[in-house]
């Protein structure tokens, strides 16, 4: 399988090398409001050479490019009301910066402006919050700052290395995933960095947790079973079920505005594109059919009620 790679941070990038055998990725973060299944699912693309943020029906169809820049744009994180959307972007001078655009791409602006990587943002369900992951301290950790980019504060503040969070419905927690352990594991902790607790104690690589809109579960990344796929745990980290099931790499979990569906990854077919299937793992369905790789879904209710 080839799955074009593009310039992305160093711990990212080796735990994707290492992980699921090169292929080019972000990690999806997600926070939940309530709202339906239907509405808009943005995400990171390149189908126009260089990776773009593209917005798309959740049938798959009226896709919109919102980025239209020469740069490298990932990691799209919609707003809880939908009008807003967070992403990374390297366009200036080529490191990765937070930026926040209008959901019809306009208004682009960088909200951080650190000279080390800042990337994968996450937006917090009562829409006060992003969180997002930077290396500016020599190991990638997690920050959070406020929606204007202001009060940027390390809440890790951890030797090992973080990848990915996914705030929980009420913005009270935050979960993640880290290689603190040795092998990357998903953590929860609260949103101010205290009281982290281990989900994931398994010898495989656990990762990409993301919270569904009523708190109930979480859905994440291992390859325990031999393949790169997309499991489902109680938010205590009890009974993870497979939802996936497939020999190719499954990955990227964001949950519908309801709770109802699962967006993801796949390389099934040949390249990553995004699929969707019902919370308990049926009727996994092809939404993309682009040569391109189309990653890092991120869903929205129509009219409010965002989950990213």
């Amino acid at each position: 399988m080839s799955v074009r790679r593009a310039h992305q941070p160093l711990f990212l990038a080796m735990t994707v090398l290492i992980l699921v055998g090169g292929v080019a990725m972000g990690a999806a973060g997600c926070g939940g409001g309530k709202g339906s299944a239907e509405g808009l699912i943005a995400f990171q693309t390149s189908r126009d050479s260089n990776f773009e943020i593209y917005v798309t029906q959740t049938d798959g169809t009226g896709y919109t490019n919102l980025t239209n820049n020469a740069a490298q744009d990932y990691s799209p994180s919609w707003s809880p009301d939908g009008s807003q959307i967070a992403f990374a972007s390297d366009r200036d001078g080529g490191v990765l910066k937070v930026y926040v655009m209008n959901a019809d791409g306009s208004g682009q602006r960088a909200i951080t402006s650190n000279p080390k990587d800042d990337y994968l943002p996450a937006w917090s369900p009562d829409g006060t919050k992003i969180a997002f992951l930077s290396n500016r301290d020599g190991n990638v950790e997690i920050y959070i700052m406020n929606a204007d980019g202001s009060g940027q504060t390390n809440i890790s503040n951890h030797e090992a290395s973080e990848l990915g969070t996914g705030w929980s419905p009420d913005s009270a927690r935050i979960a993640f995933a880290t290689n603190r352990d040795g092998n990357t594991e998903v953590y929860v902790m609260n949103a101010d960095g205290s009281d982290s607790t281990r989900l994931t104690d398994n010898s495989a690589n656990d990762w990409d947790p993301t919270w569904s809109p009523d708190g109930a579960k979480i859905a994440f990344v291992s390859d325990r079973d031999g393949a790169t796929e997309v499991f489902v745990m109680n938010a205590d980290g009890s009974e993870q079920v497979n939802l996936t099931n497939n020999e190719a790499l499954d990955w990227s979990p964001a949950w519908s505005p309801d709770g109802s569906k699962i967006a993801f990854v796949s390389s099934r077919d040949g390249g990553a594109e995004i699929y969707v299937m019902n919370a308990d793992g049926s009727e996994q369905t092809r939404l993309t059919h682009n040569p391109a790789d189309d990653l890092v879904p991120a869903w929205t209710a129509a009219e409010g009620g965002a989950n990213r």
